[in-house]
This record gives C-alpha cells, structure tokens and sequence, in this order.
C-alpha cells in the first residue's frame, strides 16, 4: 500500500471520529513519536471532515510555548497546552498542581527554572484526565506526586471517561511511574514555602477524586476541572461525577476569602463572581433537565424542545449545547434527587 493509500484510508476512518477522538489520536501520536504521520493523515481529512477547524487548531506540541507569570504572593500560573498550572515557588522548593502532556514536561520545567533554581518537592493532580497528568512520569523522578485515592485507582486501571452518551475517550492504564505515591481520602496539607497548603477532594464533582488546592497566604484557589472559563463543562459520569456534585462548589465559595485569586482547570484566571455564576448556570440548567425529565419527556424531545437555548452562549467548541444536555439528562436519570452536601 503507498503512502497515499494509507493517508486516504486513515481520512476515509478519521470522517466518523468526533473531535474528542481526533484530540485523542494527537495525545497518542505524540507519546508514540508518531507526530509527523498523524499531521500527514489531517491534510487529506481536513478536505474530508466537517471537524476539520477543530482537528486543524491542534498544533504540535513541539511549538507549543509555557508562558509563566506571578499570581500573588509565591503563586505563578503556567499555560501551555491541556490544564493550567499553579507553581509555588519559594524558599522550601516548588510545589506544582497539575503537569499537562508528557511532550511539555521539559519546558515546563524550563520554565520554572527560570523563576528559581530550587527543586520541585511535591506535584499535586487535581483529578486523573491526561491533560492534567500526563507529565506525571517524568516529574515523579523529581518529587512525588499527591492525588486522591481515586486518581491513583483510575490511572491504574484506565477505563472510559465519557458522559453515558455521544461524548468519551480511552483513559489507558498509566505505567507504574506515573501513578502518585501519596494518596488521601479527604484532605491533605503541604507545608511548605510560608503556606499551608491545602488540598481538598471535592466529592463527585467533575469526576470521583477532584481536589481543590487553595494557597491561603497567597490567596490563590486551584480549582482543577470543577471550575471551568471556557463554556459548559464537561462531566465524567462514568469516573464518577457529577451536575450535582460541581454545583456544591457554592459551599465552598463561603469559606474563602472573596478577593481570592480563582484558576480555573482551563481558562482565564477569574475570581469568586465567576465562580458563583458558574455555579448559577449548572444549578439552572440541572433544574429545567430535572422538570422535563418530570415530565416524562426523552433525551429527544428535550433536544428538540431547545431547553438549553437560554444558556446558548456557554456552548463550546468541544462541549456543545447537545453534549451538555446529555450530560445533565444521564446526571438526573442515574441521581435523582436533591444536591448532594459535601464534607
């Protein structure tokens, strides 16, 4: 078979993948030294795929820039590709929250050296999704890593992140090195650096082991995915999330301070107002899904009916309107119900 055929075989497969799958595809060829041939198979499905603008805005992570700048106190922010990242940086060392794609670790470690020559003393996972923790092999030659108990389970034994609908990825088993060497149940404090650094499980909320890292003498809040800036979230039903579980973020809105530096799982840094409405929309949208589901209605005919249109612009390019109605119909059919009360 020449090289055309493979590329118009590949295009003709990659015309019934979804974005997420195509996103997917990418992840793999990075961490498989595959890139070049999977750019290759996108100049012929470009012509061919109704996603072509979201396969094509996928750049190489090779030319993907780690940009650092200070939050507050000893806090800095890093963005590159995948989750944002929170760096403590001080006299103790640097502890950082989340790792992003394994092709971004060096830089990412550029980076922070370029802040300070210290040693990195602990990495923090928010929750087990590859965008957050795919640099953790390489960093846990470093420093261990801290997560949830239910992180370590999931990047164990892999498994499907999805939405019990239209919406899921392959969450493949991670090795060994990857997987963190300290575990808690509810929460755990990093001393360190003049903090006390808190991380704190959200209970199923984006997925089953989210933590929230909040840095009090900083007052800076690492929210991982439970708080988003870039449309409708997406919830792992099947890691164990949950509509529900997101919307308790309000009660914790009230145990922190309310000029506190707010980072989102991805988007732009953001601030108590930002949350509360954020929080305002889940609880809204939940509300109407839960009345129709009353009702009797289908995932069809809720779809039809356009209940989501008041909500029309948190629609996203990856998460749109329909995604997000078959997450919170999957939501209310499988928890009934009122929110749940976390501890």
């Amino acid at each position: 078979m020449t090289m055309r055929d493979t590329l118009s075989s590949c295009a003709a497969f990659s015309r019934n993948l979804s974005p997420q799958q195509m996103w997917q595809s990418r992840n793999e060829a990075h961490r498989n030294g595959e890139y070049a041939m999977w750019k290759s198979i996108l100049v012929v499905v470009a012509s061919l795929t109704p996603f072509a603008p979201v396969v094509q805005a996928q750049d190489d992570l090779s030319k993907v820039n780690i940009r650092i700048s200070k939050l507050a106190g000893n806090v800095y922010l890093l963005v590159g590709d995948g989750g944002n990242i929170a760096a403590s940086i001080g006299e103790d060392g640097i502890v950082i929250v989340d790792d992003q794609y394994a092709p971004l670790a060096e830089k990412i470690q550029s980076a922070l050296k370029g802040i300070s020559d210290k040693p990195i003393r602990f990495v923090i996972n928010t929750h087990y999704h590859v965008d957050h923790t795919d640099g953790n092999e390489y960093f846990q030659k470093q420093a261990p890593i801290i997560a949830h108990d239910n992180v370590r389970k999931r990047l164990e034994n892999g498994g499907e992140a999805e939405n019990l609908a239209s919406l899921k990825f392959e969450a493949k088993p991670q090795v060994r090195g990857a997987l963190p060497l300290l575990t808690f149940d509810h929460d755990v404090t990093i001393h360190l650096n003049g903090e006390d650094i808190k991380v704190m499980h959200l209970q199923n909320g984006h997925t089953d082991g989210d933590s929230i890292v909040y840095f009090p003498k900083s007052n800076v809040v690492h929210m991982g995915d439970d708080f988003l800036r870039i449309g409708f979230p997406f919830v792992d039903l099947a890691a164990g999330g949950s509509v529900r579980g997101l919307a308790a973020l309000e009660e914790l809105i009230p145990t922190l301070p309310p000029d506190v530096i707010v980072i989102p799982g991805h988007g732009v840094v953001s601030n108590l107002d930002d949350v509360r409405t954020f929080v305002k929309m889940l609880k809204e949208t939940r509300a109407v899904v839960d009345r129709g589901v009353k009702r009797g209605k289908t995932l069809d005919q809720l779809k039809h009916e356009k209940i989501l249109d008041p909500w029309k612009d948190w629609s996203g390019q990856w998460i749109t309107t329909d995604i997000y109605l078959e997450t919170l119909y999957n939501d209310v059919v499988r928890n009934p119900g009122t929110f749940v009360n976390h501890n």
